[in-house]
């Protein structure tokens, strides 16, 4: 597929995209923190390194791009070039991967989106906390 960039355009472009610490996941990760929950960042012994993990009740949370993890696919795909298609795809069968065997280890999954933050960070939040509390009610039974 030829790419419309040059290579080392294209690698500049792709090294300032951040994989960590966004500006979504900062939001997620500061209100969790004020409202007085503790986790773990970039849980890089977990398959997928997960963007937020609370060990003690096994739950797994990724708060993910909707370009990059592709947030409706189906309907924008046909407009991206071959390229990013193939990419997108890629991400998200890596992404399907990742919570299959986090599962199989007996992890909840969450994946909480970029434009839902965006919209709401309140009900994101509100959607976490009924899983923390759903999962140490059966951790304690």
């Amino acid at each position: 597929m030829a790419d419309n960039m040059t290579i080392e355009q294209r690698s500049m472009t792709m090294s300032r995209i951040r994989g960590r610490d966004t500006k979504v996941e900062l939001a997620v990760r500061r209100e969790l923190h004020r409202r007085g929950y503790r986790f773990r960042v970039n849980a890089a012994w977990l398959a997928g390194k997960p963007d937020i993990v609370f060990t003690k009740i096994k739950l797994a949370v990724f708060v993910d791009g909707d370009f990059w993890h592709g947030w409706e696919f189906e309907r924008r795909g046909g407009k991206l070039a071959p390229y990013w298609r193939e990419k997108i795809a890629g991400n998200m069968a890596r992404d399907r991967r990742h919570a299959a065997a986090l599962r199989a280890e007996g992890w909840a999954v969450m994946r909480i989106w970029e434009h839902e933050v965006e919209k709401s960070l309140q009900r994101c939040i509100a959607r976490i906390e009924r899983k923390v509390a759903q999962l140490r009610k059966a951790s304690q039974s």
